[in-house]
């Protein structure tokens, strides 16, 4: 499987997040990161998340997306965008409800020029924890499925293992 990579760009206030091939724990600390300079911007119309290139994505990754597309909604009153041809990944999106909080189209986004690769920023146990800990707890506010199937992981998690 091709190792993951994320790739970005900004024009106006507009951004792209571009997952390609499978993308994991591994690189959550810098979409943290750039999510986190998103949220920094005050001036954001539209977030549009490629995954037309991904093989797989994990739970952290999705929960971060979650993360965004909360912030998105509750402070810039929009609705991110998630394009997804991949019909395991899109009912992985379903399952996971992220459906409630994006827009998914099952259709090709036009190729952005410009865009660059976040390099994968090596990060401490604990930062890492951090994040899968935050990740999950917000998968777990979007449906019940989810509060059940995090339970543990989110407990293990909180007590530091």
């Amino acid at each position: 499987m091709q190792p993951g990579k994320i790739l970005v760009s900004h024009h106006d206030d507009s951004y792209l997040i571009k997952l390609v091939g499978d993308v994991r724990v591994t690189l959550c600390t810098s979409l943290n990161n750039y999510i986190e300079a998103i949220f920094k911007d005050g001036h954001v119309s539209e977030v549009v998340t490629d995954m037309l290139e991904t093989n797989a994505v994990d739970s952290t990754t999705l929960g971060l997306l979650a993360k965004l597309a909360i912030y998105c909604e509750e402070h810039f009153g929009i609705k991110p965008t998630v394009f997804c041809n991949d019909e395991s990944i899109y009912q992985t999106l379903e399952v996971m409800g992220l459906d409630e909080i994006f827009d998914i189209i099952q259709g090709d986004h036009p190729e952005e020029e410009g865009c660059q690769e976040l390099s994968e920023i090596e990060s401490e146990v604990e930062e890492i924890r951090d994040r899968v800990l935050e990740a999950h707890r917000l998968l777990s506010l979007l449906n019940d499925r989810n509060q059940r199937e995090f339970v543990d992981l989110i407990r293990a998690l909180e007590q530091g293992g």
